[in-house]
């Protein structure tokens, strides 16, 4: 620390400057404003108003203590040293909103920020630090009725996302980790970094290190990684199927007899079908639906019978007026008005209540009763955890203030769901969710990458799965999938059976393979439809082929690394870039997924080092631009020569 006591104030680290206060730049900016939220199916507007901002140009040093003042206001911030930098303690005001103003670096890249689907690369971006419902209808409703030329895809500021975090990494080796849970935003400008919040944060992590692996390592060490995935989840696809006990056992071990590997069917009607104006939705009331699903503990023992494990679905809200929402509304487990009414949110175009992940009651029987006794006992191994992210920001809770708590709410809903299966005690089971903030990576065995419109769209088609799960890997939440094939479909948005195919390409070099109907089944190609089903075969042999590999990879997501990078991970700087929706899947494999319809080749520039392709063994030097055949069924994959999993996927290639 240096500088003038009175105005000017400079933490030197390992990376530079990593904090240069002056009056005329201050450090600190204290706020006072106000906000009205306006929420419709999870989307959130934000109309705000600023009443009061005093900059907090004065400083005043002793020790180890830094005083930010001006006007009477004052924050305390204490320094405390890392080995790789700094935290920043800091002391401020109730009820008052505050800016944190760091310096940029010029061409500085910055990445993280939770799940940002749009780019990776966030220089000169707004990201806002409030979980939200990534779908808009507006935009649905556009794809459904424009045609797909006259179609504008929505840039990054027009995107929400269910899992933002305010963790940072930039190319030049810096880390912001801001410890918050108010809602605010990121604003990365040219000559400046500015983090505006609601409350005071606790605290600024700034650190500095050499490489994207070591970041990582830091990053784990600061929110534990407690990401995972059972010994069965490698043994091939999970197949999304509906539609009652018949059908999941036709459709099974139709596959499995067809020569597919399939180690889970996820069948999120279990508990019943709610058919909607948008399609087949799931009725919310978690307990088996016995006319859709009778003798479902005897079906389920005849899928494990033949090495198939049965996944369910669940989230922390309850149909109106369906039997267990009657239940918790007399018990009073459910959120409510400030006129004591229950607080009901709307999907598409039903109610349900939500229930109140503060009252000690209410977690007890979700665990109890609605995920051991009625799931659980059932033998169901998995389960889709959905959103998460809808808590309304002016309800009453039984414990605590719900804008404190909004970004919160989805770790405390994973966090519920780890400790049943943790109490259950059996290691076999999993579960996997949507939303997500600071701490989920300690709780989720893995993410999924939410609703992707049934597309190649880039804002919110098949390609953004890419940006999203980069950003997620940076901010320290390393394991994440996708729905094979996408969920959101209407009117003519629906996917062929060549979109499936490519997406299933995709997820087959991922850490998790698993399907999705999609919100209308009979209008999208399935995985058994007519010209898919060899490739469904083919496919899920590769990924149950690669387990050895995708174990590795799951080892050192554990560690802090992502299974999924972006092609620059190993460069160390943006400047290296040049696809945005190829991959690195762990060190040795390179995956270029095929994103444009009607395509039977892919450019790939292949980053540095020697090459051999997947499928046939032909050798690529690194650093270099080729064009490579793409024919259905066979995406563009390369491993490295000097692989020690080299025999595997030469192996695992040749047999396809």
């Amino acid at each position: 620390m240096a500088g003038n006591p009175a105005t000017d104030w400079v933490l030197e680290l390992a990376g530079g400057s990593a904090v240069v206060h002056s009056a005329e730049l201050p450090l600190l900016t204290a706020v006072r404003r106000e906000k009205i939220y306006t929420a419709s199916h999870g989307s959130v507007k934000v109309q705000e108003t600023e009443a009061e901002r005093i900059p907090l140009t004065e400083v005043s040093t002793a020790e180890d203590t830094v005083v930010f003042s001006a006007e009477g206001h004052a924050v305390r911030v204490t320094v405390r040293p890392h080995p790789a930098g700094a935290e920043l303690l800091l002391q401020g005001e109730e009820g008052w909103a505050y800016e944190i103003r760091l310096p940029a670096l010029a061409g500085e890249a910055v990445f993280g920020g939770g799940e940002q689907y749009r780019k990776v690369n966030l220089r000169g971006e707004r990201v806002v630090n409030f979980v939200s419902e990534h779908i808009k209808a507006a935009t649905i409703a556009e794809k459904a009725l424009l045609p797909r030329v006259l179609y504008k895809e929505k840039d990054h500021s027009s995107i929400g996302s269910y899992s933002p975090m305010p963790v940072f990494v930039t190319d030049r080796g810096r880390v912001f980790l801001i410890r918050t849970r108010s809602d605010g935003y990121a604003e990365f400008g040219e000559d400046s970094y500015l983090f505006s919040y609601d409350s005071c944060p606790e605290s600024v992590l700034l650190l500095h290190g050499r490489d994207y692996r070591s970041i990582a390592a830091m990053l784990a060490e600061q929110i534990p990684n407690r990401q995972y995935l059972p010994d069965w989840c490698y043994e091939g696809m999970i197949l999304g199927i509906q539609g009652g006990t018949e059908t999941i056992l036709q459709k099974t071990f139709a596959m499995l007899d067809a020569g597919a590997k399939i180690c889970g069917v996820w069948s999120q009607d279990w508990s019943g079908e709610n058919r909607t104006a948008m399609g087949k939705q799931v009725w919310w009331n978690w307990e088996v639906d016995e006319a859709l699903y009778p003798n479902l503990k005897e079906a389920i023992a005849q899928l494990n019978e033949r090495g198939v494990r049965f996944l369910a679905y669940i989230n922390p809200y309850l149909v109106k007026d369906g039997n267990l929402y009657n239940f918790c509304r007399d018990k009073g487990y459910l959120i409510t008005k400030e006129d004591g009414s229950i607080y009901h949110i709307r999907s598409t175009t039903f109610d349900a209540g939500m229930l109140d992940l503060t009252n000690p009651e209410a977690v007890r029987y979700i665990k109890e009763v609605l995920i051991k006794q009625n799931m659980l006992n059932l033998g169901v191994s998995g389960w889709m955890a959905d959103f998460g992210e809808y808590l309304p920001v002016d309800c009453v809770l039984h414990d605590g203030d719900p804008k404190k708590l909004h970004n919160q709410w989805p770790v405390m809903w994973a966090k519920l769901n780890r400790e049943a299966i943790e109490e259950f005690a059996d290691e076999e089971i999993m579960f996997f969710t949507r939303s997500g903030y600071l701490g989920a990576q300690t709780y989720a065995p893995i993410m999924w990458n939410g609703d992707q419109h049934t597309d190649t769209t880039k804002d919110y088609g098949m390609p953004c799965v890419m940006p999203a799960s980069f950003s997620l890997g940076f901010s320290g939440l390393t394991l994440v999938h996708s729905d094979v094939g996408g969920f959101f479909s209407f009117g003519k948005l629906k996917r062929d059976g060549e979109l499936f195919v490519r997406w299933m390409e995709m997820c087959a070099f991922s850490p998790l393979m698993r399907s999705h109907e999609s919100i209308r089944p009979w209008a999208n190609a399935q995985f058994d439809a007519e010209g898919v089903t060899r490739h469904t075969v083919k496919l899920t042999r590769v990924h149950a082929g690669l387990k050895p590999y995708l174990r590795h990879c799951v080892e050192q997501a554990k560690q802090g690394i992502p299974a999924m990078r972006p092609d620059f991970w190993e460069a160390g700087n943006y400047s290296a870039s040049r696809d945005p929706y190829s991959y690195f899947l762990g060190d040795d494999l390179y995956v270029a997924p095929v994103i444009d319809q009607k395509q039977k080749a892919r450019t790939v520039h292949l980053p540095e080092g020697e090459w051999q392709c997947f499928w046939c063994g032909k050798e690529y030097t690194g650093g270099k631009t080729y064009r490579v055949p793409a024919p259905l069924g066979k995406i563009p994959v390369f491993y490295r020569k000097s692989s020690s999993f080299a025999p595997l996927f030469r192996e695992v290639g040749k047999e396809r």
